[in-house]
């Protein structure tokens, strides 16, 4: 007997798509593959508020007010969700072009430039268009086949075309774009204030031990017991590590307002496109802070175009040879429920080869029942001769 089995096996658009991303929780988390920052941007902030909620808030929340460990959580916890919203999200990835798109295009742009003589360097791919009176280039991309859309530009990293494109930022561990950039703006806006808030009470915390028993004694209490481990060692820790992430993160911070408030991004600001010596007009400003930031912060969020968990059927066709026994008929398998939580689709065809019994010359029926369709029984001597 001959067993045909086809399977339907699942699978997800996030499993074809190309470039250099990792993809966790079957598709819905996106991240670039280069996360080590990111796991030190977690830890650093982890471990600086977790020295502070463990021994200078309960110190501070006796002594002076329990609404600064309070407060202090609520920035903490806006802090980690805007900082993981903005690492596990699609920043506005474009697909690439299907082969067929793709030989559209290059057919479009070989009837638009003509033929280019041997030896002689193409002219660019460029597309103009108009924004507000504006005119804007279209680059094409080699690598998705493309004309990338206004503000989008390759990231080399993850090797994706991404809308409104500001930049590849390895302490969140993805690209900024145009559906995470407002996350990106209030996670270092949230965590320049966490930072502010924490290094404060810390010199706060400082100066109220100094008050009963002297800076000098406080700093030679001996490590041990609470609160003089934290104050000789984490609490200096802590004031170091905030020290210098104020230096760098408050700066980001007002950097990327004045980006907002220009609505500018900062790939456009290092190319200087708007402020270079052709002196162009940014065509996406509204000449209005208020409007700018209201676009940028406020402004709809786009869909994803990627679809990453779409349904994606590949078909699997295999062959087996089993033996069973001459029946009248055979049952078809119904539909089984794949591994994995995967439904799988099995079909199986028996095909049965049942040699015809031998009949003698005598047995043969004559033309004229085989033209009315009428065959002679065999006899029950010539089925037992036949088993």
């Amino acid at each position: 007997m001959s067993v045909m089995v086809a399977r339907k096996k699942v699978v997800r658009k996030w499993e074809k798509l190309p470039g250099r991303n990792t993809f966790c929780c079957d598709g819905r988390i996106m991240m670039a593959r280069q996360k080590g920052i990111f796991y030190l941007t977690l830890f650093l902030i982890l471990g600086t508020c977790a020295l502070f909620f463990a021994f200078e808030c309960r110190y501070l929340a006796v002594q002076l007010s329990p609404a600064i460990p309070v407060f202090a959580a609520v920035l903490f916890l806006f802090a980690m969700a805007t900082l993981l919203r903005t690492s596990f999200s699609d920043p506005g990835v474009i697909p690439r072009a299907l082969p067929d798109e793709a030989a559209f295009i290059e057919m479009e742009i070989e009837a638009t430039n003509g033929t280019v003589p041997q030896g002689q360097r193409p002219p660019p791919r460029i597309k103009n268009f108009q924004i507000n009176n504006q005119i804007v280039k279209l680059k094409y991309c080699y690598t998705c086949k493309i004309f990338r859309p206004p503000r989008a530009s390759h990231c080399s990293i993850c090797d994706n075309c991404v809308e409104r494109f500001d930049h590849h930022c390895p302490w969140v561990g993805n690209c900024v774009g145009k559906r995470n950039y407002r996350y990106f703006y209030l996670f270092i806006l949230s965590l320049s204030l966490l930072t502010i808030y924490i290094f404060t009470f810390n010199i706060v915390y400082v100066a109220l031990k100094s008050l009963k028993i002297g800076f000098l004694n406080t700093l030679k209490e001996t490590p041990g017991t609470y609160p003089s481990t934290s104050l000789t060692v984490l609490t200096v820790l802590e004031v170091l590590i905030c020290f210098f992430t104020l230096w760098s993160v408050v700066g980001l911070t007002g950097f990327h307002t004045f980006l907002v408030a220009l609505n500018q991004t900062t790939n456009e600001d290092i190319k200087g496109s708007w402020t270079g010596k052709n002196r162009v007009q940014n065509p996406y400003s509204h000449g209005n802070v208020v409007k700018n930031c209201c676009e940028v912060l406020c402004g709809p969020l786009p869909p994803s175009v990627l679809d990453r968990r779409g349904i994606l059927q590949q078909e699997e066709s295999t062959a087996q040879e089993e033996s069973c026994p001459r029946g009248p008929s055979a049952k078809e398998p119904t539909a089984a429920q794949g591994s994995g939580g995967q439904e799988e689709s099995v079909t199986t065809v028996f095909s049965l080869q049942v040699p015809a019994p031998s009949l003698s010359n005598a047995e043969m029926p004559e033309e004229k029942q085989l033209m009315s369709g009428e065959l002679p029984v065999p006899s029950q001597d010539a089925g037992q001769a036949e088993h």
